[in-house]
């Protein structure tokens, strides 16, 4: 059954540790969700993503229903059988990718038409297969289908994707309540673009509808990390503090530091993957680029005192020989240290929100990177 707790609140600022519990374990929060878009996080192995501290990842509906299937994922009784995954999964709905990388897409009330960015063969995705999806796939926490919308946008275009946004949400529910099963979640998606009033709006909307939980869309979309940081700081306060707030697509470690300290338990972000495999390495420091020349005879781990399994068995100098040598090995090393640090990070500001120290967590935080 999936339960959620706030266990400890910091007296200096919004932030706070919870736990989550789901079918398939427990999770600690905050947390950050490494994406596994097609039932694999990039480059590393379900052993590697557990050994490397993480409790929850992210699958992606779109990419998952367009291939491999849910005819294929059924076989194995769902998307933890498929990827050998027994810990907590969370799949979003699909609209952003609809909205980002599908074929001549068109939006209607219904939901969204569109053509596959594999084959170009042509798909409906409406609230109701959106979730009847994530039901087969078996997700412990599922995503209401929403309307994404440019940055900027104008105030008619953020008014009309908020109303679809909303009434697309009470369909979710309602085939929810018909069709899922126990112990599965889901969450709503608060939209409104940069405006405060829709922002308003959407959250007191969804909040009377009622979910397990609520995300925070359209953020890190291109805006100034200013007005990021103003729209949750706006926003966070209006969901209902006994469920669990989720900013989705966020983000670099200031962005979590930052946004923990408002309020938010969960994230998700392509951003440890992705920079690992071009070669950059987050740090207590700040990051590095281990291609760059001055890593060539250096003896020492990416990170002094890391106990991830790459800092442990492996030299910058190899690691740099690796990449330049474009050897595949390099990505999943990258990889592994990269997720251990952000996991480390949510497990260090956890620590501090429960001894009643984010405010000085925060501040060693960015000392270090001085």
């Amino acid at each position: 059954m999936f339960d959620f707790t706030v266990v400890s609140e910091s007296k200096k600022s919004r932030a706070r540790a919870g736990i989550m519990r789901t079918s398939h374990g427990v999770v600690e929060t905050p947390v950050f969700m490494p994406v596994g878009t097609l039932a694999s996080v990039k480059s590393v192995s379900p052993e590697e993503i557990t050994g490397a501290g993480v409790s929850i990842i992210l699958g992606n509906t779109y990419h998952l229903y367009l291939r491999p299937g849910c005819d294929v994922i059924n076989l194995f009784s769902g998307l933890h059988g498929f990827m050998n995954w027994n810990r907590p999964i969370l799949t979003d709905s699909g609209g952003f990718q609809v909205f980002s990388i599908a074929k001549l897409s068109k939006i209607t009330d219904e939901g969204y038409i569109f053509q596959s960015h594999i084959d170009g063969s042509s798909h409906i995705l409406t609230p109701e297969k959106a979730v009847e999806v994530q039901i087969s796939l078996g997700s412990d926490i599922m995503m209401c289908l929403d309307q994404c919308i440019q940055y900027p946008a104008e105030k008619k275009e953020a008014e009309s994707a908020l109303e679809r946004t909303t009434a697309w949400a009470k369909r979710c529910k309602k085939i929810w309540e018909e069709r899922g099963e126990k112990g599965n979640a889901l969450f709503g998606i608060i939209q409104g673009g940069m405006f405060k009033y829709l922002r308003e709006k959407s959250a007191a909307d969804l909040v009377e509808t009622g979910f397990s939980g609520y995300a925070l869309g359209g953020l890190s979309v291109g805006e100034p990390v200013e007005i990021m940081l103003e729209i949750a700081d706006f926003a966070l306060p209006k969901l209902p503090d006994e469920k669990p707030k989720y900013i989705m697509g966020v983000g670099t470690p200031e962005n979590l530091v930052e946004l923990v300290s408002l309020g938010a338990d969960m994230f998700d972000c392509v951003l440890p993957t992705r920079n690992a495999r071009n070669g950059q390495m987050f740090t207590a420091g700040g990051t590095i680029n281990i291609c760059n020349s001055q890593y060539k005879y250096d003896t020492a781990p990416v990170e002094e005192g890391c106990i991830c399994y790459t800092c442990r068995n492996y030299s910058r100098a190899y690691l740099r020989h690796l990449f330049m040598a474009k050897e595949l090995l390099a990505y999943r090393l990258n990889t592994i240290h990269n997720i251990y640090y952000y996991a480390k990070l949510m497990r260090d500001m956890r620590t501090a929100i429960l001894n009643d120290a984010f405010d000085v967590f925060r501040k060693s935080f960015y000392d270090n990177k001085a």
